[in-house]
């Protein structure tokens, strides 16, 4: 899945929920994470969920798309697609510790304006376009 869209989501926050082992710093809580509409990808916390939904749901709303990536490129791999409203329920216990949790509203769009970076009318520094282009070829 795409993590970015244009309009959707320009950013992807790497980080974790704050256990016993270190606290996380002033300022990195999943509720200031989730408040920019980032993307998150969420490690070490799989066994946390009830305190994650908690946390963002009254950011991203329980309809917003969650994706779990247990145990990614293992053979016994698992991803499990559900919302914030229907996480709990769709995972089991056996998913623990080598679990990747992702968030965001790019998980499960169809909807999105596309990016203009390739547009045949976007004036480029090594393929200008139109009359007046912004970068100019070299002579």
């Amino acid at each position: 899945a795409e993590l970015t869209l244009p309009g959707l989501a320009q950013s992807v926050v790497l980080t974790r929920m704050p256990g016993r082992a270190s606290a996380m710093p002033e300022g990195e809580s999943l509720a200031a994470f989730a408040a920019t509409g980032a993307v998150l990808a969420i490690h070490l916390s799989v066994h946390m969920l009830d305190r994650l939904i908690a946390e963002l749901a009254p950011h991203y709303g329980t309809d917003c798309p969650v994706a779990i990536v247990w145990r990614a490129s293992w053979p016994d791999q698992r991803i499990i697609r559900a919302t914030l409203g229907t996480l709990d329920a769709a995972v089991g216990p056996e998913l623990e510790r080598t679990a990747l949790i992702f968030v965001g509203r790019t998980l499960d769009t169809e909807e999105f304006a596309e990016s203009r970076l390739y547009a045949v009318d976007y004036d480029r520094r090594y393929r200008p376009t139109g009359p007046a282009p912004r970068f100019p070829e070299e002579t």
